[in-house]
């Protein structure tokens, strides 16, 4: 007759598993030693603390809230249980019709709503509020492509009413949600091409700012990027106003330190923004690394989030992704060109 399996329920079994350092155990539970203040791996091989020095906790998150920190040597397994609980989180906030609160987030997860905002702002980059919303406004990017009307896009994506959607659809959309809906039907975008020396430039402008600048080797492939983004919208050609401002444009890209005073419109996700937020503040003639903004937003895991976001950007220097390079210093991928970025970097250095 086989002896029963070991449940690691009690006390008694917990602490045998530590003393032999079992690796069965491994995921039952963590245990924390009062005098050092560390949480470890039942099988962890540092050394074996006094019984009375011990208290055991489910799992790394419970110790974590009870103040302790994880082992150095075995990392406590915190790591995969803190993403774990994130990942937990991010699921039960796309699942809900409202989004949840801290306080319900915490109670489903059984973890403190402080604790949780930590962690999660520490995974993501994002506090769960703000998790939230970013997902509710892809959901409805998605929803004002297959629904039957606007209204009911809005009650599918999550939103309680029309008007608390409305508080921010010129910020998410970037434009009335009947004109996104159609491709930008009704929008007016008015651009202009043209020649600078990094090659060929496209400057857009949407009734909010500059929506993009884009770089390239030849005009129309910039120009068929724009008609994609918005086939239905009504794009201009550039009066004489609009080719001061294209001139005025290209000067801050010949020369990036004398800055651009016109408005932008930002179009992304709340992280995306918030990495180009960053970048905006990254001087002229200086460079920073991927982990750097990462740690700047205060998401310091998101290193390929970031590198994502400065890919996704639609608005060459004035949005300065140019300025970030690898933590040897050596230069990455560029939307528009290594060598574009290249000669940014040579120019703001001799400039500034």
């Amino acid at each position: 007759m086989k002896p029963a399996p070991t449940t690691y329920t009690t006390d008694a079994e917990r602490w045998h598993a530590v003393q032999a350092r079992d690796t069965a155990a491994t995921g039952h539970f963590v245990y924390a030693v009062r005098t050092t203040g560390v949480y470890c791996q039942p099988a962890c091989k540092s050394r074996l603390a006094k019984r009375e020095n011990v208290e055991f906790f489910g799992n790394a998150t419970q110790a974590e809230a009870a103040g302790y920190r994880p082992c150095k040597r075995c990392k406590g397994g915190q790591g995969s249980r803190r993403t774990d609980l994130v990942a937990r989180a991010c699921r039960l906030i796309e699942a809900s019709e409202t989004a949840p609160n801290l306080d319900q987030l915490g109670s489903e997860l059984n973890v403190s709503p402080f604790h949780l905002h930590r962690l999660f702002k520490a995974e993501t980059g994002l506090t769960p509020k703000a998790y939230a919303s970013a997902f509710r406004a892809q959901r409805l990017r998605e929803r004002l492509d297959a629904a039957g009307s606007v209204t009911e896009a809005i009650f599918d994506a999550g939103y309680n009413s029309n008007s608390r959607f409305y508080e921010s659809a010129g910020e998410r959309l970037g434009m009335r949600p009947r004109e996104y809906r159609a491709g930008g039907q009704g929008a007016t975008i008015r651009f202009a091409l043209a020649q600078c020396a990094l090659g060929a430039i496209l400057v857009a402008q949407s009734e909010r700012g500059i929506c993009a600048i884009l770089l390239g080797d030849e005009p129309e492939p910039l120009l068929k990027d724009l008609q994609d983004k918005f086939p239905k919208a009504q794009l201009i050609g550039g009066d004489d106003a609009f080719e001061r401002l294209v001139a005025e444009v290209i000067g801050f890209v010949e020369a990036p330190a004398l800055g651009l005073a016109l408005p932008l419109d930002v179009q992304g996700t709340a992280f995306q923004e918030r990495v180009w937020q960053a970048l905006r503040e990254v001087p002229a003639g200086t460079t920073v690394s991927y982990t750097d903004i990462a740690e700047r937003i205060g998401a310091p895991k998101a290193v390929r989030a970031v590198a994502q976001a400065c890919a996704a950007n639609a608005i060459a220097v004035a949005i300065p992704c140019h300025r970030v390079v690898r933590r040897d210093g050596d230069l990455s991928g560029y939307r528009w060109g290594i060598e574009r970025k290249r000669q940014l970097l040579d120019r703001e250095t001799a400039l500034s």
